[in-house]
């Protein structure tokens, strides 16, 4: 059974097109990979099947009473809401129906017999569904799902505006479970999840009994949930039986296959071109040259899909550094109330480290704390001598209205036009992508563009705060590689173990000294 059909879809953005006639069938059961490069149009994607976005055309139907649960990776949530009032939002439907049914109680003084039989075979309906989806249990229900995502640690009266990344992706997440809808889209879930939860979402995919579609370039995780594969690329969606490991196989065929026909068909284009300019004037040789251009005429030509320009990430190397890059002493980190233990620690030229740990325990303030964004609660951190620092941080929360090539310009203007075109270009970044906005660019091409500052800076430390979040697999592979090739010294915060594993020369483990339970 259909539960979503899409129909000759065609969307774009300005003159970008980013969906020509694209057809989609979700049936009940089927777990979806959504794949395709930063800036192909997934979330796009997503957001019209969701009804956020009206497509330039085509038709997106649902099947009937289908309740669908989204999880954005752009979601806001509303300032002066907390973490309990937004969990219990997703009840809102029941909550509106004991309003109706409250609604009826107060009607029935006035009502006739017959109406009055009607009215209680309502509130007798209503009731029954308030009963089966746990309604007179909401809370314990709440409890119980923040307490297996961890945001009882957090508090369940804190204002969600002062989460982090990581724990507004538990809290929506949280609410989407409690919705149990029929249908979850999930977008990029892993994002901001630490291991210990991309574990528990993994199990939970796993056993998910409905229909599900899921855009995540962490691939290790997307292999162990899905069993199909749709790829988007050059404004079309294809279908793929399997994981993604089988989808690059049968892609790579596909790809070598076209390439051997449009080589074949190029040749029979090129001599039968070269056999009509030469006998097309000689009266006996017209005719068989006619023919032959008719060939031509009809012929279906095959197009090559255009290159994607593949990320380059080459970080500059600034003087090198004195022999301590920094040292703390008796160090508390924390802004109202520690984070953790007194520690000392110390990092020296060369190394390079990875923190590792549970959202919320501090790992991004310990960065703030040694760069001297923010105050320690107590004790001291010493940075050492000639230290050129690269910095790149977690999320920008602020809108961002520049074009790409303003942005750039903005920290580098001795660069030409030629230069920062060039720069952004190298970060895998296409023209129209570069003269566009950076509010209106893909979570991936954003975090390109922010790549592409830190790049362009001579550094010899490294300070990177999730670099990999919404990086597609070819620029998360050149990061890679990039960082294995730099000299200097990196400080990494990762939750992608097959990342930053071939990259450190140190694992911290931050939950070791924070002052939270789990």
């Amino acid at each position: 059974m259909s539960i979503l059909t899409v129909s000759n879809l065609s969307h774009g953005f300005g003159d970008r097109a980013i969906f020509n006639n694209v057809s989609f069938r979700l049936l009940k059961g089927e777990h979806i990979g959504l794949i395709g490069a930063n800036g192909e149009g997934k979330s796009t994607f997503m957001n019209i099947i969701t009804g956020k976005l009206e497509p330039d055309e085509g038709k997106v139907e649902w099947s009937k009473n289908m309740r669908v649960g989204y999880l954005d990776q752009h979601a806001v949530l509303a300032k002066g809401m907390t973490i309990r009032d937004a969990l219990k939002g997703a009840f809102q439907y029941l909550f509106n129906m004991e309003a109706e049914m409250n609604g009826i109680y107060e009607k029935m003084g006035e009502a006739t017999p017959e109406e009055l039989e009607k009215m209680l075979e309502d509130v007798g309906t209503i009731q029954d569904i308030l009963t089966n989806n746990d309604f007179y249990i909401i809370d314990s229900k709440v409890e119980e799902i923040a307490r297996g995502l961890g945001l009882d640690d957090i508090g369940l009266d804190r204002d969600v505006h002062d989460l982090s990344g990581g724990q507004r992706t538990k809290v929506l997440l949280a609410k989407l479970l409690l919705e149990k809808p029929d249908i979850l889209l999930l977008d990029e879930p892993t994002n901001y999840l630490d291991e210990k939860h991309i574990e528990w979402l993994k199990r939970y995919l796993q056993d998910y009994e409905n229909a599900f579609i899921l855009i995540s370039h962490d691939i290790p995780f997307l292999n162990s949930v899905i069993n199909l594969i749709y790829h988007m690329e050059n404004q079309e969606l294809n279908r793929y039986v399997g994981d993604y490991d089988n989808f690059m196989q049968i892609y790579e065929v596909k790809k070598q296959q076209l390439e051997a026909a449009y080589k074949k068909q190029q040749q029979e284009i090129s001599e039968l071109k070269d056999f009509v300019a030469r006998n097309k004037a000689r009266v006996s040789t017209r005719n068989m040259a006619m023919s032959r251009q008719k060939k031509l005429d009809k012929m279906d030509i095959i197009e090559l899909a255009k290159e994607k320009p593949k990320p380059e990430f080459r970080f500059k190397d600034a003087r090198t550094s004195g022999k301590l890059i920094f040292e703390a002493t008796d160090l508390v980190i924390g802004y109202d109330s520690p984070l953790s233990k007194p520690l000392d620690l110390r990092m020296e030229r060369g190394q390079k480290i990875a923190l590792m740990g549970a959202n919320g325990i501090g790992k991004t303030t310990l960065l703030k704390s040694i760069l001297g964004e923010i105050n320690p609660i107590s004790g001291t951190v010493q940075r050492g001598d000639h230290l050129n620092i690269g910095y790149f941080e977690q999320e920008v929360k602020e809108a961002n209205y520049n074009t790409c090539i303003e942005e750039l310009w903005k920290e580098f203007p001795s660069f030409t036009q030629y230069e920062v075109r060039a720069a952004l270009a190298k970060c895998g970044l296409t023209t129209k992508h570069i003269e566009s906005k950076v509010e209106v660019l893909s979570g991936g091409e954003k975090a390109k563009v922010r790549l592409c500052k830190l790049i362009n800076r001579e550094t010899n430390i490294l300070v990177l705060d999730e670099p990999t979040n919404h990086l597609d697999v070819d620029a998360k592979d050149e990061l890679k590689r990039a960082l294995q090739a730099y000299k200097g010294s990196v400080l990494i915060i990762c939750h992608e173990p097959e990342f930053y594993q071939d990259v450190v020369t140190d694992i911290w483990n931050c939950e070791s000294w924070t002052t939270k339970v789990f």
